[in-house]
């Protein structure tokens, strides 16, 4: 909620999450890689935690390019996207066990893109019953596990799983 009701993006006072820059380019140049929940970095892409999650898991992929257009993608950096997806498919399943997974990118504004200058796949993983009363009535979702939990759990998935592709 912290987020949400966040009043503007220019990096204003207090601890308002909505700063300005693409996190999208700034957090891969920050190089904290735990602080800032990157778990993979690729030739042209990387594999980073949703800091405001929708489940434990919830993984993205991104181009490193700032474009927020699929056009302006060389194919070895869509084939590197789709890859990752894969083996953050394979993590999450050996992290969390999940009965199935949401995969997929809004692409501007309209379409729902939360930071629509920087494309993005969004991978989330999803059980039966992982919906309930909570964000309807209390205003917040429930997760079981903390960002740091995930992060560790996904982040040792991920090594496991460097030789599986």
């Amino acid at each position: 909620m912290t987020y949400i009701k966040a009043e503007s993006k220019d990096g204003g006072a207090g601890d308002n999450p909505k700063k300005s820059g693409c996190i999208f380019c700034d957090k891969p140049q920050a190089e904290n890689d735990s602080e800032n929940l990157i778990i993979y970095r690729g030739i042209t892409s990387f594999v980073l935690l949703n800091l405001y999650p929708y489940n434990n898991g919830h993984m993205m992929v991104a181009p490193f390019k700032h474009t927020a257009n699929l056009s302006d993608l060389s194919p070895d950096t869509l084939t590197e996207i789709m890859i990752l997806i894969r083996r953050c498919e394979t993590a999450l399943f050996e992290a969390y066990a999940p009965q199935g997974y949401n995969i997929g990118m809004n692409l501007g504004q309209i379409a729902g893109a939360g930071i629509a200058d920087h494309l993005h796949m969004h991978i989330v993983p999803r059980w039966s019953g992982d919906t309930n009363f909570m964000p309807v009535l209390g205003e917040t979702k429930v997760l079981p596990d903390s960002l740091v939990g995930s992060y560790d759990k996904i982040l040792t998935a991920w090594q496991n799983t460097s030789n599986r592709g």
